[in-house]
């Protein structure tokens, strides 16, 4: 026979109230308009809240707002949603929410070096009805909430802080369980032999501590009174357990407070970030951004998911403290790979940034499913503005010129700018910027699924001797201050580069690029509703030396509806693009459609392929 458990609740602030559950749950309590006492749920543990709130004398729950994704905070979720009560999440772990099925059909179960505890999510997608603001204040059945990111024990983690009384009441998850202490070591590694967790525990402590918050209350052990003690404290031995990790100290605060190094008065470099970005600094004290991607961090997780990925401000306090910054203005990427762009949403959001992207990256940005790319952001980022490549624009006292720099990605741009009497080239990451002529060769960092040309380096170094830069900067290494010797012996790489390629390479048989691809097919991805029409583009280069008459039958999943075949005459390396449509069936996830190519008497076979999630028609 099974019994309902006994709740225990305690009053542990003026109308805060701390429940016992699977998790420590907390109820806020309000009035709404109409005078009836009603309350905000912090985590909602396995839903015993709903059985004691008539002894509180709450009427009803009007809103959820969850700290981290863990099934001890959430689990009795279903309860809520069968009442109607709204959910609120972390937006890092969204899709851990409202998606959490994805998890568990995808997550890499063999070999498997990704610790992250994302298995102790959900069993089952809820609705969610927002994410929280993150350091912004959301209002929830009448109670505002500051919301402040803290990862360490998960990595999209948060805390919300409430002002009542004169106090400051912090809701910290599983950040912290008592001074010093903290619930689980365990779920703050999150990759193999690695400390990302225990060291972002260390930054969260610092931030929260500079918000003032006078009372803590976790997720698990009672509350904290002294809060900033207990966070020094919890810094301290957490900072010991990283040192004994590692082969040398790792002043983490020195890294939260002082990440940037002046380059040139006007001119920074982050030092903390996962990639290189720089803030440009005008004597109007506001700042432009050249890239903005995972802002001062302590590793990249395993994982490629959301979850994975923490996006946040932590250098922006700094930066307005140090060096008088009153506003940035802009952000320029140099090019759409997310360690280099997924913190420009959250940057647009909290400090009212634009973004300004080179006109062949502004649409990658805005639409990251349209091609098959590596490295991209999971949501559209459209622009403010969009730069014309091979012009200039203004900036307050600076003229910035964006030139097109293919190689890394053919998607790119270069960015030069005179700053102190210095030329500056922010070039990506199309090199490590470490080459020494005749001791040590260059790296230039092409992928192919970059969509790298063999005869991209080559024009990039005749664009850095026709700029002759007096420093170069990049996205993963040191400064190169620049001397004649070091562009001559770039046009040497690129030579080498187109050299190697050549020989490796048929190119002597066949016209196509250094990716060996004929046909690419777009959009690569699609979302639809059973029984919609999808139009797909082929864009097909003939790889052969003569005319010839091209072929593209689409190959599409049974009872879907497709032309039968598509033909042109080509030239010679002519490119041409096949548009289609297609009549989708019923549900599927990650259907797949293909092209069958022919050019001649070649046959190209199946040379492209798109993804296509189809999910029924809404009643």
């Amino acid at each position: 026979m099974s019994t309902v458990p006994i709740a225990r609740t305690t009053e542990v602030a003026n109308g805060v109230f701390l429940i016992k559950d699977t998790c420590n749950v907390y109820l806020i309590v309000s009035h709404d308009e109409a005078g009836s006492r009603t309350a905000v749920a912090v985590d909602f543990g396995s839903g015993l809240a709903l059985d004691v709130i008539e002894s509180l004398g709450i009427e009803r729950i009007t809103d959820i707002v969850m700290t981290h994704h863990h099934r001890d905070q959430g689990q009795g979720l279903p309860r809520a949603v069968e009442l109607g009560i709204p959910i609120h999440v972390p937006p890092v772990e969204v899709d851990l929410f409202s998606d959490v099925e994805s998890m568990w059909s995808t997550r890499a179960l063999e070999n498997d070096y990704n610790l992250r505890q994302d298995r102790f999510s959900l069993l089952e997608s809820v609705p969610v009805a927002s994410t929280v603001p993150e350091y912004r204040t959301g209002t929830y059945g009448g109670i505002e909430l500051r919301v402040v990111p803290t990862p360490g024990h998960t990595i999209g983690s948060v805390t919300y802080l409430l002002d009542r009384d004169g106090e400051t009441i912090a809701f910290t998850g599983d950040l912290i369980y008592g001074p010093g202490k903290v619930w689980s070591l365990a779920a703050s590694q999150w990759s193999y032999s690695n400390h990302e967790g225990p060291a972002m525990t260390i930054l969260s402590c610092y931030l929260l501590a500079d918000e003032r918050p006078t009372t803590l209350l976790p997720s698990h052990g009672e509350p904290m009174r002294d809060a900033l003690a207990a966070l020094d404290l919890l810094a301290l031995q957490m900072q010991s357990y990283v040192d004994s990790r590692r082969w040398y100290p790792w002043d983490l605060n020195d890294r939260l407070r002082y990440p940037w190094k002046q380059l040139t008065e006007h001119l920074l470099l982050n030092r903390s970030s996962l990639s290189c970005f720089y803030a440009l600094l005008s004597d109007t004290g506001e700042a432009l951004f050249i890239d903005f991607g995972y802002d001062v961090t302590t590793g990249l997780p395993t994982g490629n998911d959301r979850a994975s990925r923490r996006p946040w401000l932590a250098s922006i306090p700094s930066l307005k403290a140090l060096y008088g910054v009153t506003a940035i203005t802009a952000v320029l990427p140099t090019h759409y790979h997310d360690d280099h762009v997924a913190g420009m949403p959250l940057l647009r959001d909290v400090e009212g940034t634009e973004i300004w992207s080179p006109a062949n990256v502004a649409p990658i940005l805005a639409d990251p499913w349209l091609h098959d790319l590596p490295c991209q952001w999971y949501d559209a980022i459209p622009s403010d503005r969009v730069l014309p490549l091979g012009e200039s624009f203004t900036w307050n006292e600076y003229q910035i010129t964006v030139h097109e720099q293919p190689g890394h990605t053919l998607y790119a741009a270069a960015f030069e700018v005179t700053v102190d009497g210095v030329t500056v080239l922010f070039t990506g990451d199309q090199q490590e910027n470490l080459g020494i002529p005749g001791e040590r060769r260059e790296i230039l960092n092409y992928q192919y699924r970059n969509g790298f040309r063999i005869a991209d380096y080559r024009k990039s170094a005749e664009l850095y001797k026709r700029v002759g830069p007096g420093l170069m900067v990049s996205g993963h290494w040191e400064p190169r201050w620049v001397d004649e010797g070091y562009l001559d012996y770039l046009v040497e790489e690129g030579q080498f580069v187109w050299d190697i390629h050549n020989a490796l390479l048929p190119f002597e048989d066949y016209n196509f690029t250094a990716d060996s691809i004929f046909v690419r097919l777009t959009p690569y991805r699609s979302d639809v509703t059973a029984g919609s029409t999808v139009r797909f583009s082929a864009f097909m280069r003939n790889p052969q030396f003569e005319t010839v008459q091209a072929s593209v039958k689409p190959i599409v999943p049974p009872g879907w509806d497709a032309p039968a075949e598509l033909t042109r005459t080509l030239e010679a390396g002519e490119e041409v693009t096949f548009e289609f449509d297609v009549v989708v069936g019923g549900p599927v996830t990650r259907a797949r459609v293909a092209v069958d190519v022919q050019a001649g008497e070649h046959l190209l076979g199946q040379a492209a392929e798109a993804i296509v999630t189809v999910r029924p028609t809404s009643r």
